[in-house]
């Protein structure tokens, strides 16, 4: 599910920035630069206020431009916020101001991916599969969104075909818009640490019955699956109202922001990111990442 987090977020189709101004009231006209603003700045805030219709109830800050080593481009970061909704993200500018375009920045002498593998955090993560593991798949989610239930399905399906793929399982609770994905990432993380094994029992209970969970009985049905998987009650109550798992729950969100993850679910092959559930293309990843490996080892015997 999309999350409001990033501006390619607010830009995108599922959940943007203009779907969400459609329960407020009508847009004010648009609210005048900032002083002090570079040309390029205030051409950037005119031009995306005027293509999204964000009015002077929507606060949009455009940062200085910044020199990235790219002859004739800048970078600009954008922040936008209406109401509890807060996303940024970053616009290539040229120097002259004449065009802007939004995207990923490549640099094609590097591998795509070091970056993410570089960044991305495991350890005291939940995981399964081999330490040594070939594939190394880490996902980012939140037990209340509904596509990252579709990725518990498809993986279900999926990994009993791949046992040399780990999977590192990090907390991504989406809070302004699931009221209780925050509970169940607690009650994931309190099960981990009472027993690293319960923890995938508690992920399969928790999205299982992901549809008769409520922010009202949540708690009430964390502390059942935890019974479920044979934790000790007492143990586990204590442990969710630690500040101690919250901090850890806060760690793991951290990492994603970091990534700049923008979506859930988003996952990392060996650190190539796919988001969104499809079983597909997340087996076309293995397949790749299976196919290198094997290569590579042939390679370093010859």
């Amino acid at each position: 599910m999309k999350t409001p987090v990033t501006l390619t977020a607010i830009l995108s189709l599922c959940f943007s920035v203009p779907a969400a101004r459609a329960q407020q009231k009508p847009a004010a006209p648009s609210a005048p630069a900032a002083v002090g603003q570079s040309p390029i700045q205030k051409t950037v805030e005119a031009y995306l206020r005027n293509l999204y219709a964000f009015g002077s109830d929507t606060s949009l800050k455009v940062s200085s431009p910044k020199d990235i080593g790219v002859e004739g481009l800048l970078e600009v970061e954008v922040e936008v916020k209406i109401g509890e909704n807060h996303q940024t993200g970053k616009v290539y500018v040229t120097k002259d101001g004449k065009y802007m375009f939004r995207g990923e920045l490549s640099e094609l002498s590097k591998d795509p991916t070091a970056e993410a593998r570089a960044q991305l955090q495991t350890k005291d993560s939940p995981s399964m599969g081999p330490a040594n593991a070939s594939v190394t798949l880490v996902e980012f989610s939140d037990f209340e969104c509904p596509v990252c239930r579709n990725l518990h399905d498809a993986l279900r399906g999926l990994l009993p075909n791949y046992p040399q793929v780990r999977v590192v399982f990090k907390d991504y609770p989406l809070e302004q818009i699931h009221p209780w994905a925050r509970t169940a990432a607690l009650a994931g993380r309190c099960a981990y640490q009472q027993d690293p094994k319960a923890f995938w029992k508690m992920y399969d209970l928790i999205y299982d019955n992901q549809d008769i969970i409520s922010a009202e009985n949540a708690w009430s049905k964390m502390t059942d699956f935890a019974s479920q998987s044979e934790l000790n009650a007492d143990s586990f109550k204590a442990c969710m109202a630690s500040p101690e798992a919250g901090a850890a729950v806060d760690a793991s969100r951290a990492n994603g922001v970091l990534l700049e993850v923008g979506s859930t679910p988003t996952i990392f092959v060996n650190g190539r990111r796919l988001v969104g559930a499809d079983p597909h293309l997340l087996e076309q990843y293995i397949k790749y990442e299976l196919d290198q490996h094997k290569t590579q080892k042939v390679a370093s015997k010859n």
